[in-house]
């Protein structure tokens, strides 16, 4: 039986010292829920910071009903075939993974690595909290025979962008023959193709070695992952801000723990998923000034497309999108979902600036 609310208050303001009454110590009452949280990462990265949000927020809004375990980096599991495992069993009650960490289990969800759909934050936040993730998460309860629930996707690093250590690239025409790093995926094996250049699946933890030898000349990745692993030191001198891809982060759920807990329980942690979005969204923005600064005082050349350069990439990228749709179960739904959505957040965007302008 859940204990009371005065009670909770006040075994928090004595951070959980046994409790005297009538001469008799009595413990205090542990949560009626435990949540056991993994992201395979560090206490630097953006997922972190959304864990320590999603945390506080659960935590103290149930009045200590949830306890929330963070388990930071390997602890639970390594890869993203045995974590999710790991929630569809039980064993993990909640993870975040890249959209490559997921697309094993459900291969649609690397919808979120086509270039060029979302236009800008803006957008791509719009999207991310509406029905494009609902549909997602019903397509993702249905293949997992109901056991792995999509909580809501966040953020985790800012857009991918392409960077090398060869030259600047302003157009497709820039990326022929460069070697680019990428993950053992068809999907951005796809495009980098699409755009001239060779993909060359490296493992992450050789990328360093990897510029400084050659084995490949560029990758496609966040500003401050380039800075976080010191890859200008081996070599990286051009990053090109063309914005190809959001890097979504979807965190999931073991479904029959979610479902386990009464109505305002559930409203609870919904609520802290929103929150832990949130901080997902904002922490990128943040860091990556100083990242971005760090770039350039070290050497770095930092170049912006114009409009009309973008949109050539983006033409350029277009057999990416059929081949989705041809390739990957459920792709073509989640194609038309997600160009559909952006399009009504661009529009409702649009409008409401117009407005604001006049």
């Amino acid at each position: 039986m859940r204990i009371s609310n005065f009670v909770k208050t006040t075994a928090a303001a004595a951070l959980g010292a046994v409790v005297m009454a009538g001469g008799m110590a009595t413990a205090v009452q542990a949560a009626d829920y435990t949540l056991r949280a993994t992201a395979n990462s560090n206490e630097n990265d953006e997922d972190y910071d959304g864990l320590i949000v999603f945390k506080d927020f659960v935590e103290s809004r149930s009045n200590g009903a949830i306890a929330v375990e963070l388990f930071i980096g390997t602890q639970l599991c390594s890869k993203g075939a045995e974590c999710l495992q790991g929630v569809a069993s039980g064993e993990i009650d909640i993870y975040i993974s890249t959209s490559g960490g997921a697309a094993g289990a459900f291969p649609y969800v690397q919808v979120l690595d086509l270039p060029y759909l979302l236009r800008d934050d803006r957008v791509a936040e719009a999207v991310l909290s509406g029905d494009f993730v609902r549909e997602m998460r019903a397509q993702a309860l249905a293949d997992s025979g109901g056991t792995i629930r999509l909580m809501t996707i966040g953020n985790t690093g800012g857009w991918r962008n392409f960077a090398n250590t060869q030259r600047r690239i302003q157009t497709p025409a820039d990326m022929e023959g460069l070697k680019i790093r990428t993950v053992v995926a068809d999907l951005p094996q796809e495009l980098v193709k699409a755009l001239g250049a060779s993909p060359t699946p490296i493992p992450w933890p050789e990328l360093f070695t990897s510029f400084q030898t050659g084995v490949v000349d560029g990758s496609k990745n966040g500003i401050t992952d380039i800075m976080g692993m010191k890859f200008p030191d081996a070599g990286l001198k051009y990053v090109t801000l063309d914005g190809h891809a959001y890097m979504g982060a979807l965190w999931w759920m073991n479904n029959a723990k979610f479902m386990s807990m009464p109505e305002e329980l559930r409203r609870v942690v919904m609520d802290g998923f929103r929150e832990l979005q949130q901080a997902t969204f904002a922490s990128p923005k943040r860091k990556s000034i100083a990242a971005y600064d760090a770039f350039v005082e070290a050497g770095g050349d930092l170049y912006v497309p114009t409009a009309e350069e973008k949109e050539a990439f983006r033409q350029a990228a277009a057999p990416v999108f059929d081949w989705f749709k041809e390739n990957i179960a459920e792709g073509e739904k989640f194609y038309d979902l997600l160009v559909a959505e952006a399009a009504k957040a661009e529009a409702e965007i649009d409008e409401g600036m117009a407005k604001d302008l006049n």
